[in-house]
């Protein structure tokens, strides 16, 4: 039985609890932003491992660290649709009622509501207006635009990469042969089955190499200088054509 008359509510479990139920619901999309990125993982939800503070989501098309001691509640929320579909979704906040990351239910409100049904009634929240995809920024991404030139030479390396994003409370990434880069709406689109990157133009005003071990790892920078939680793994040979990168400095 599906609970529409519950628009929008913080439920009344621990976020470990919570998690443990995202086996249940069907096809899951993490999505979590930052400085400019959306970095998403779309499919079920395997395994859900927990332990030592932390949860671990596993499968197929997840592979995520979420961080315990920066959640502290988790607000199910039922007011977003997709034409006539309800998408659903968790938002897991902060202290300060900030959305660290949300987990939206791809599969719909059926097996979403079933999945938390053990936690009864929580308690009920206004809903909240969101910004549309893509407002506050360019309409076209520029043909300099940094992160744009910097997917396209990937591309032509021809090296696999993992792309990682991690902000508090959440670690997320995905490996594998980057597609051609897709540039709509002022942002740079990386589109997989299980995976999509949305990066604002203009986001990445530079990158910090930093070697580890064999691999290369590229740290977006904002404007300021300062890194915002994007960042690019892989082999030397897929970064040797990346402009606009320095040193990590000791």
């Amino acid at each position: 039985m599906t609970s529409t008359a519950r628009p929008r509510e913080k439920l009344n479990a621990q976020p470990a609890e919570i998690l443990r139920t995202l086996p249940a619901m069907g096809r899951l999309m993490l999505s979590a932003r930052s400085g400019g990125a959306t970095h998403e993982r779309m499919g079920a939800v395997e395994t859900v491992a927990v332990e030592a503070g932390a949860v671990r989501l596993s499968g197929a098309c997840h592979d995520s660290r979420i961080d315990l001691a920066c959640v502290a509640d988790v607000v199910a929320d039922r007011t977003s649709r997709m034409r006539e579909r309800v998408l659903p979704r968790l938002e897991c906040r902060d202290a300060a009622g900030e959305t660290l990351f949300s987990l939206i239910g791809l599969d719909g409100l059926e097996p979403f509501d079933a999945a938390l049904e053990g936690f009864g009634a929580g308690e009920a929240l206004e809903p909240v207006q969101r910004e549309a995809p893509g407002s506050g920024g360019p309409s076209e991404v520029p043909e300099d635009d940094l992160g744009a030139r910097s997917f396209a030479a990937i591309l032509a390396s021809g090296e696999d990469v993992a792309i990682v994003i991690e902000r508090p409370g959440l670690f997320q990434h995905w490996r594998g042969a980057l597609p051609e880069p897709k540039p709509a709406m002022g942002f740079v689109n990386i589109m997989q089955p299980d995976f999509h990157l949305h990066l604002k133009a203009g986001a990445v005003a530079g990158w910090e190499r930093e070697a580890e071990g064999p691999a290369t790892i590229l740290h977006a920078l904002d404007a300021e200088g300062v890194r915002f939680g994007l960042a690019l793994r892989g082999p030397a040979a897929a970064f040797a054509k990346v402009p606009d990168s320095h040193a990590v400095r000791g």
